[in-house]
């Protein structure tokens, strides 16, 4: 295909995911106002939000509107991006991908879930407990759902571990025993991972977001451990050939 068709090609897919988009974010918007007050309520047990500024709930809603377009459009923009580059992918990599839609979609779900039932709730009550006892709590409802919005990426990205450790050693680029000899360097690295990723620099959420991460690396290397055996045979069919 000339290079202007690939330009043209990818124009039209952009068109496409923006559309989707924005048609998504535009149906949200109002709705957007409940699912911030529930939020608050939820996590927040009833504590009042501030504007500080006379555009501040437009943009924040406007915002929450965005992503939540982007999080139930995820499908239609993820198809769009597979449909550009697909061409240019081996017939065996394809398939590994379409393999992993399904765990990756439900290890996301898992993470918001991990994120709702579990993180927030735990960090907010800390934060608040700090807080309360050196200041009046008075939160700008910017600043807020960015925390909680960031908080529940965090959550549905690393969820994704198991299914980039599995996809590297399907690839080749790792191993089962390789993931063992490097435990004591992961955890250390999830720590650190952990205290950047932070949003607010609390041990505890630096915890909460290490600690997964490292159960998900050894539940990965027990996921590789039997599917290393079904792959070897397939690696070395084509060399005896």
């Amino acid at each position: 295909m000339p290079f202007t068709e690939h330009l043209r090609e990818l124009r039209n897919r952009l068109l496409i995911s923006i559309a989707t988009v924005g048609a998504i974010a535009v149906a949200l918007f109002w709705p957007s106002q409940f699912v911030i007050r529930w939020m608050m309520h939820e996590y927040f047990n009833g504590i009042e939000l501030h504007a500080f500024g006379p555009a501040d709930v437009i943009f924040t809603e406007f915002k929450f509107s965005v992503v939540g377009a982007i999080v139930i459009g995820l499908p239609v923009l993820l198809q769009q991006l597979w449909l550009f580059v697909v061409p240019a992918v081996h017939p065996k990599t394809r398939r590994m991908v379409y393999a992993f839609i399904l765990p990756s979609l439900v290890l996301a779900a898992i993470g918001l879930a991990f994120a709702h039932f579990v993180v927030i709730p735990r960090v907010v009550a800390a934060l608040l407990h700090i807080t309360n006892a050196v200041a009046t709590p008075t939160f700008g409802v910017a600043s807020t759902l960015n925390f909680v919005l960031v908080l529940f990426l965090l959550f549905a990205l690393v969820f994704q571990t198991p299914v980039v450790l599995v996809g590297l050693a399907r690839l080749g680029i790792v191993s089962a025993s390789s993931l063992m000899q490097y435990r004591r360097h992961a955890l250390f690295a999830f720590f650190v991972a952990g205290g950047i990723a932070a949003p607010d620099g609390n041990p505890l959420t630096m915890a909460l977001l290490a600690l997964p991460m490292y159960a998900l690396y050894e539940i990965s290397i027990w996921i590789i451990l039997p599917l290393q055996r079904r792959w070897q045979p397939l690696r070395s069919g084509p060399e005896r050939a």
